[in-house]
């Protein structure tokens, strides 16, 4: 199992109140899922992903991440945790503008205090498994919106990470460019990648292999697509 989050709780403190946002979580997932969380604007499943991302603690129980327990990390591992075994994917790419699409997707491993060489060949490689190699030296304002996507998908991969986070990642995109991205993570897991999509359109959900909805910070299992 990849990860577990039992009895997941979390509040915010809105001055006096306490805003309840997610309400007895209980999900897994296996290492080479394909899995879709769906649900309606303002029905935490944002504030779910921060937590599966290590973006944010949860408020209430339990949460182990390809073996880790996530809940007594600190800062620094849970920062760890995300450079070596998250990918993200988000709606609006992330790119840094001056850069170009090699030096993007060479970002995390800098991080990562990678050696330049083998820095430049794994982004290399990351690039050509979404199809970019012959837009290494472009710029984002060079690129479509579904080559900029594409590029984000290659950072997230680059680092061979146990987990593909994506979070609305055709939200930007027009249909065809988001029917691309969609061909793109399937053939990801089906090259062995766990992908985890956050996404309010059941069009989008649909190409997962399963598909769990959250409404009012409560998660439901819809059941797997054929």
């Amino acid at each position: 199992m990849i990860l577990e989050l039992k009895g997941i709780y979390k509040e915010y403190q809105q001055g006096k109140m306490t805003v309840p946002v997610l309400k007895d979580v209980n999900f897994s997932m296996e290492e080479g899922e394909y899995v879709a969380i769906m649900g309606p604007s303002g029905s935490g499943k944002t504030t779910l992903m921060n937590i599966i991302g290590c973006l944010d603690q949860a408020t209430e129980g339990s949460f182990v991440l390809d073996g880790q327990d996530i809940r007594s990390c600190s800062e620094n591992t849970m920062s760890d945790i995300r450079l070596n075994k998250i990918g993200f994917v988000f709606q609006s790419f992330h790119l840094l503008p001056r850069q170009s699409a090699l030096a993007n997707v060479e970002m995390p491993l800098n991080y990562a205090k990678v050696p330049r060489k083998e820095r430049k060949e794994r982004a290399l490689k990351a690039l050509g498994r979404v199809g970019l190699s012959d837009r290494v030296d472009f710029r984002p304002n060079q690129l479509s919106g579904g080559q900029m996507q594409r590029v984000a998908i290659a950072r997230a991969i680059v680092n061979n990470p146990k987990l593909l986070l994506a979070d609305e990642p055709t939200g930007a995109l027009d249909s065809r460019s988001g029917a691309q991205v969609m061909e793109l993570f399937q053939k990801l897991n089906d090259e062995g990648v766990t992908v985890l999509m956050i996404t309010h359109d059941p069009e989008i959900a649909a190409h997962a292999k399963r598909v769990v909805l959250i409404r009012d910070g409560v998660l439901t299992e819809k059941g797997v697509n054929p």
